[in-house]
């Protein structure tokens, strides 16, 4: 860390971020027993903690995909044979290759093969609209494409306009057992039917690849030449870009090293005090493709040589069926998907005993919802924190210690958390409200062919989260919200989870999310978006009646709207954005009209 750093009594944070910096780490003192201050051991290639199990637990299944199962050992060689055939494909060290897959086996082999072949992985939502999947294959530079082959129209429909040159096409069927794979296959082909189709070419003109043949033929090279593999990375060398912002505006691909993604792995690890060489089984449902189930789903679980139970897509009957047969005990999860379980679990019977560690990211964590998860399953729901630009895990409320409902815990081992001024960097003391900045070796080497935007957002180590918050003075941080999030109206500072709680509180309320809209007198206004649980009717005076009694005046929502669901990113963030405009838009075309 900084040798600038010195011990304080009071536990306070004083100065600018680029001169004298005073922190005591308050927090270390509620570190549950068995987590380190500090990770060790994490210069090294990515590639590493998958041979490392591979040499420790070598035996053990490292995929459970609906029964069928991949060995340590097995996947080592098809992520080896893979790269292999990449470098035959003309892959070059430091060359983009995007992987457009949702969890499947593909997916690990994919990613991992990329590395170790010299590649930087560019992890794509394969649900992105063609202008999206354009813009990110453009911006990264991306030569070598993975994609799933129910997505290759989008791709087909604007690969002219990027620098694609290779296609490698991978079904979600290819690893299922045969019975699983022949009903997915008749199922896709009865939903495609009427559907616009683009054909896909032949694999004749050698720019596309089919994935389970490419590792047949590595598999059976029979005298023709094998492909070295070159030397490791260096662990700070770019493994991934992941891009973040698309919600908000134009995508950025952050920069994550090697050493980031191994460190992020091993502080996640840390902070479940297991023992090492302990097997654990994980539900890997959140996406690979974020970089939150990058890390704490797959990363995570391949470091310990534990088993990830993986499935391609989040439905509820298929998570709760794969949580009673295969009994994962760690569920890295988002809290829309802990919501929509516990209210299954709470109507039907099933057994969910196995589940002991849930660790809630990617959207802030309702009360309600930690409380119904955590009676349905009897295992401990914590909410953590971060962001893409630190790979992600920055906080995390103490999975068995002191943890503090409505706060995101504590920085974790080998991160420092402070609490600045936006404007100056200035450090703010304990209880003031500020921007979230965190220090760590986690935290990303910058924004892809993006210098403005990194200076904006990284100093002497320090990243800036967009997140506006407090620190108590033992160490633990709560968001009020997002920046960018904040309403504004009348010239009083509204925060919109804090409306959002007081909603989950209502009795007939499934979802809600308050956003700002505008208001000729007001500037912005609070509008209310809920959902109502199933059966159930309420008036927007009944709701705003109920808020009046728990929040201050300027703060109840003026506006009530009743949706049956609420626009969500795949990972399940809300998308107030996507409210407030349709609103806009709809109140625009009422004006005209």
């Amino acid at each position: 860390m900084d040798d600038r750093l010195s011990n304080a009594p009071d536990g306070s944070i004083g100065g600018p971020v680029a001169g004298a910096v005073h922190m005591n780490r308050p927090w270390l003192a509620h570190y549950s027993h068995g987590v380190p201050a500090e990770v060790s051991d994490f210069d090294h290639a990515l590639p590493w903690i998958l041979d490392e199990a591979v040499r420790h637990y070598g035996a053990n299944v490292a995929i459970n995909y609906f029964g069928a199962t991949i060995s340590y050992v097995e996947l080592s060689s098809l992520v080896d044979r893979f790269a292999r055939e990449l470098v035959r494909l003309g892959l070059k060290r430091g060359d983009r290759v995007s992987l457009c897959l949702p969890n499947v086996p593909q997916f690990v082999i994919a990613f991992y093969g990329v590395l170790k072949a010299g590649g930087v992985a560019v992890p794509t939502n394969p649900l992105y609209t063609a202008p999206e999947l354009q813009h990110q294959l453009t911006d990264a530079g991306v030569r070598i494409a993975v994609v799933l082959d129910l997505m290759y129209p989008t791709l087909a429909s604007v690969r002219a306009n990027t620098p694609v040159e290779q296609v490698i096409l991978a079904s979600a069927a290819e690893y299922m057992p045969r019975p699983l794979a022949v009903a997915y296959r008749m199922k896709t082909r009865l939903e495609s039917r009427g559907k616009p189709h683009t054909a896909v070419p032949s694999a004749g003109d050698g720019t596309l690849h089919h994935f389970k043949q490419l590792l047949g033929r590595a598999h059976d090279r029979r005298g023709f030449e094998v492909f070295a593999l070159p030397a490791p990375a260096a662990p700070a060398d770019v493994a991934v870009l992941q891009y973040t912002g698309g919600t908000t505006g134009v995508a950025k691909g952050a920069m994550l090293t090697h050493r980031n993604l191994v460190a992020n792995a091993k502080q996640a690890w840390a902070w479940n005090e297991q023992p090492a060489g302990s097997k654990h089984t994980s539900l890997c449902v959140t996406p690979f493709f974020h970089v939150y189930g990058l890390t704490v789903g797959m990363n995570m679980t391949i470091l310990n040589g534990s088993t990830m139970v993986m499935l391609p897509r989040f439905t509820i009957k298929d998570t709760l069926k794969a949580i009673q047969r295969y009994k994962p005990d760690l569920f890295p999860g988002v809290p829309t998907m802990y919501l929509a379980l516990a209210r299954e679990a709470e109507h039907h019977k099933y057994d969910l005993s196995s589940i002991k560690v849930c660790i809630s990211g990617s959207a802030p964590l309702p009360l309600e919802v930690q409380r119904r998860f955590e009676e349905v399953s009897g295992g401990k729901v914590v909410e953590g924190y971060g962001l893409t630009e630190a790979s992600p895990v920055t906080h995390c409320n103490p999975v068995f210690g002191a943890r503090r409902i409505g706060t995101i815990g504590l920085p974790m081992s080998s991160t420092d958390g402070a609490v600045i001024d936006p404007e100056t960097w200035e450090f703010l003391p304990a209880g003031a409200e500020g921007e979230i900045a965190v220090r760590g070796p986690q935290v990303m080497a910058g924004y892809w062919n993006r210098m403005v935007e990194t200076a904006m957002v990284l100093r002497d180590g320090w990243l800036r989260t967009g997140d506006i918050g407090s620190m108590s003075a033992d160490g633990y941080f709560t968001i009020v919200d997002r920046a960018k999030d904040i309403i504004i109206a009348g010239g009083f500072k509204i925060f919109p989870r804090e409306v959002d709680e007081v909603l989950y509180q209502h009795p007939k309320v499934l979802e809600a999310a308050a956003v700002g809209v505008p208001d000729a007198y007001r500037g912005e206004t609070v509008r209310a978006f809920i959902v109502l649980k199933p059966g159930e009717q309420a008036t927007a005076a009944e709701l705003e009646a109920f808020c009046k009694e728990r929040l201050a005046p300027y703060k109840v929502p003026k506006q009530f709207e009743f949706r049956t669901s609420l626009p969500k990113t795949l990972i399940g963030k809300v998308l107030r954005r996507t409210l407030r405009d349709e609103y806009i838009a709809h109140a625009t075309a009422g004006a005209a009209s």
